[in-house]
């Protein structure tokens, strides 16, 4: 199994471009995202809500609220893990739809420091394709890159 954890790439002039970047979902900004959203609340006993409620169906949706602009980091962070998994959810369902993920691979890249880790958690990189999730060809796609900041 790949330890993504433990997969930070070095950047140029040493550190790790992740340090500060988000690697779960806080409650606040699962919190924000159910009442900005309409998404259920987890259960007692629900451990990856961001997964749960990913929906397919509702990808034009999540996208076009993200680009509001009006989210803070870590509600953007927990946006585009329902994103991502939303879109790996339809590409299990339809064709690859290169419209949607280039509107999806544009945020990630305008984000990189935010979004780091979703990246390289689907990346599942050193796995072998047949392996992976549908949406981890397209993710390894994404180079990482220091901050743009």
């Amino acid at each position: 199994m790949y330890n993504w954890i433990n997969a930070y790439p070095e950047v140029e002039g040493g550190g790790e471009i992740m340090e500060n970047s988000p690697r779960y979902v806080c409650k606040s900004a699962r919190e924000s995202l159910i009442e900005k959203l309409g998404l259920p609340e987890p259960d007692e006993f629900c451990q990856d809500w961001e997964y749960v409620v990913a929906n397919s169906s509702r990808l034009e949706e999540f996208l076009a609220f993200y680009g509001k602009g009006s989210l803070n980091s870590e509600e953007k962070f927990a946006l585009m893990v329902i994103i991502v998994s939303s879109f790996n959810d339809h590409l299990s369902e339809y064709d690859f739809d290169i419209v949607i993920w280039n509107r999806i691979r544009h945020l990630l890249e305008e984000d990189m420091q935010i979004h780091v880790n979703t990246i390289l958690y689907w990346s599942l990189e050193g796995e072998d394709l047949e392996d992976c999730f549908p949406i981890t060809r397209y993710m390894r796609e994404i180079e990482i890159s220091p901050s743009r900041d």
